[in-house]
């Protein structure tokens, strides 16, 4: 019999720590905002794109500045993203152009936000606000005009509206729900591969929800269509904010009630049945052939490493979807 596999204390998903109180209530209370800003304990953070400006002092790197810090470095966005520990905290942006010339200093680090979460180069209670702002300000600079009837939009109610002036229409925030789902069989997981992943990089499939569907239908239409599996009960696991620009992954477990993959190569590159020892073997990042799961800070980890502890018990009997559902599919 193998030996167990330790995979060590469970670690935090990432952007999901919910430590800061949004305080919508003060949104519209602009007295209140600029007393807030104006507050000593006031931070912020800075945004540019896919990039996060830090602050560095000797080998400390610093993710908040002061409001007036953020100021001074040309932004051209502005959101109050709520208290943290009491103290007002707000979102900034910078062009992505500004961004390239505040690299030439020396008190500052700018990166991808992908890279500074895997380095751990800052405190998870960092990651939920900056998350916040790098997708609501990336909302912003997407959504300038108005949909209705092509005019500019202004900010307003704290970054978290915009207004047009010409028709009245109201816009707010937008978020792309996707399922993100292991598929099981047993002591087997359906795991697949993206063409843009590195060469050993494994993960659980995904994909929108489209107009008019249930979580359920999304995972069972994902599934089939990239690797062919017909699915039957699908149960929720947990969600995270996905700031990539700003999605919403909904993480799922799924019963397969089939087992020969076919792949469609417009979707995945490849896809493929991992034993629960596999799994576990990656997640430790003690595979053989040196296969690998995502980080920690990714939801895929954690459906992942929440199957291969046995804390998932799927019944292949239980709501097996109808023919109907699935027999128009390209790959049914």
């Amino acid at each position: 019999m193998s030996s167990p596999i330790d995979l060590g204390p469970w670690p935090p998903l990432g952007y999901a720590a919910g430590n800061i109180d949004r305080a919508a209530h003060l949104r519209g209370d602009k007295a209140t905002l600029v007393a807030l800003e104006q507050n000593p304990g006031a931070i912020a953070y800075i945004i540019a794109g896919d990039l996060v400006v830090l602050g560095k002092t000797g080998h400390d790197i610093v993710p908040t500045f002061t409001p007036a810090e953020a100021r001074a470095l040309k932004i051209t966005g502005e959101v109050f993203l709520g208290t943290l520990q009491g103290a007002g905290c707000f979102g900034f942006w910078v062009d992505a152009a500004d961004a390239e010339n505040l690299k030439q200093r020396d008190d500052l680090v700018i990166m991808d936000l992908r890279a500074v979460t895997s380095q751990g180069l800052i405190a998870d209670s960092h990651l939920d606000p900056i998350a916040e702002a790098k997708s609501l300000l990336s909302w912003h600079a997407r959504h300038r005009f108005c949909a209705n009837c092509g005019a500019s939009t202004t900010i307003t109610d704290a970054g978290w509206r915009r207004d047009c002036p010409a028709c009245g229409t109201q816009h707010f925030p937008r978020i792309d729900p996707v399922v993100i789902m292991l598929t099981v069989d047993g002591d087997d997981c359906l795991l697949g591969r993206s063409g843009r992943f590195p060469p050993t990089m494994w993960s659980c499939l995904a994909g929108y929800i489209e107009p008019g569907e249930t979580i359920e239908e999304a995972v069972r239409r994902e599934t089939l269509e990239e690797a062919g599996i017909v699915c039957g009960e699908v149960r929720y696991f947990t969600s995270q904010p996905w700031p990539f620009p700003s999605s919403l992954m909904i993480g799922c477990h799924a019963q397969a009630l089939s087992r020969d993959i076919v792949i469609d190569r417009n979707e995945i590159e490849e896809a493929r049945w991992f034993s629960r020892r596999e799994a576990a073997l990656m997640l430790a990042q003690q595979h053989p052939e040196k296969l690998a799961l995502p980080r920690p800070v990714a939801i895929a980890y954690h459906i992942i490493r929440q199957w291969v502890e046995g804390e998932i018990d799927l019944q292949p009997s239980r709501q097996r979807p109808s023919k109907t559902l699935y027999s128009g599919a390209n790959n049914a």
